[in-house]
């Protein structure tokens, strides 16, 4: 491994173990992740375990081996066994818990403009279910940390039953002070249910020191585990009230074992996510994550000087490993001139993200272990491409 002094570990021999199509470049890893090739042999393993034998397997070999995948996964997160089930993503994990909520319209749900679109949509049915009201915080890309507290301190009242917020955003890639602003809800009286997607493996997190009621994480984006992977934790005082969106057999058990066994589907990756953990554990997760926001910071301001773009427009909050960079005003600040955008790139293998938020066009790069600096280089080129020759 050779050294950079801008992002440290330059990991070319581990690139590898991704079998990512080399002709593409992979800067949007916070969508949907990369499975190892390791993890993803782990995977199959199973499934062949499941239809050489599948009375074995349903009957009790899948049981055993999620329960004790999902041990592993809550040992990650710093949390206890019984407190952690097994979803197929967060958006499955929010259905989950909104749906057991019992508000009526005398109840708000406090949530903020950087909410991710399914996330708002299971709340705008919530809400139209249980005529409870939906009450929107507005938080500039660029505010503080403390003026994050204070924008969801000032929405919350007696009324407020419950609070959305995101450790990670998604379409503007913040990371919110979680802990400050649970303890400010608490102090209405209102739940909270942290939306970790990103936050999983991109930071070290201990979900019982967060303090919130509910909390659910993918295990499929930076911890590299399978599709259809994340992990929903829930506080004692609520589980009883929590249930799967589908009834099975173990219905009856409680949370989180009526979780365990959603009828026969293919619970593979469930039990493959402790290798893909393990996996970079080998590798280090402190220097994995230090690896990621160095790098990631660096695509940023060298992406940003390709577009011409000042560097007092970025921002970049610590510890993440994914960053935004403005787009030149008039390149793809409506809905068709970013579909012109990501047409272009996409036709040249050029994998981003372009998240909706404020009436600027923006793209979100995301760093992991198998990036290089080139890859970032060619979104530069590729944008510019698309300025230079657009009609």
């Amino acid at each position: 491994m050779s050294p950079n002094p801008i992002w440290g570990d330059d990991w070319e021999e581990v690139r590898g173990l991704w079998p990512l199509d080399p002709a593409a470049v992979h800067c949007n890893h916070g969508s949907f992740g990369a499975v190892p090739e390791p993890v993803y042999a782990v995977q199959e393993t199973m499934r062949r375990r499941m239809v050489t034998n599948p009375v074995q397997w349903f009957h009790s070999d899948m049981t055993e081996s999620v329960r004790d995948a999902r041990a592993e996964v809550a040992r990650f997160f710093h949390a206890e066994p019984d407190d952690v089930a097994f979803v197929s993503n967060v958006t499955s994990g929010t259905s989950t818990v909104l749906q057991c909520l019992d508000l009526g319209p005398d109840d708000e749900v406090v949530v903020s403009d950087h909410i991710y679109g399914a996330v708002s949509l299971a709340v705008e049915r919530l809400c139209g279910r249980t005529s409870a009201r939906r009450v929107d915080v507005t938080i500039p890309y660029d505010t503080s940390d403390d003026d994050v507290v204070l924008a969801f301190a000032s929405r919350c009242s007696d009324r407020t039953a419950l609070v959305i917020v995101d450790q990670v955003t998604s379409a503007t890639a913040r990371r919110f002070p979680v802990k400050r602003v649970t303890a400010a809800a608490h102090a209405v009286g209102a739940a909270v249910f942290v939306d970790g997607a990103h936050a999983a493996g991109m930071l070290p997190v201990n979900i019982p020191a967060i303090g919130a009621d509910f909390w659910v994480g993918n295990l499929h984006k930076w911890p590299c585990a399978p599709a259809g992977t994340a992990a929903l934790w829930i506080t004692p005082a609520w589980q009883e009230r929590i249930v799967p969106l589908v009834v099975s057999h173990a219905d009856l058990e409680g949370f989180p074992a009526a979780f365990d066994r959603p009828g026969t589907d293919d619970l593979s990756a469930w039990i493959a996510s402790p290798h893909a953990l393990c996996l970079l554990g080998q590798l280090g997760w402190d220097r994995v994550r230090a690896h990621n926001e160095a790098l990631v910071v660096w695509a940023q301001h060298a992406v940003a000087d390709i577009l011409g773009v000042s560097g007092d427009e970025l921002r970049h909050d610590p510890g993440t490993s994914m960053a935004i960079v403005p787009l030149p005003p008039g390149l793809a600040d409506t809905p068709k001139e970013a579909r012109a955008l990501r047409d272009h790139l996409d036709a040249r293998q050029i994998m981003v993200a372009m998240p909706c938020f404020g009436d600027r066009g923006t793209i979100r790069l995301s760093a992991h272990v198998y990036n290089q600096p080139s890859d970032y280089e060619r979104v530069g080129r590729g944008i510019r491409e698309f300025m230079t020759t657009r009609p």
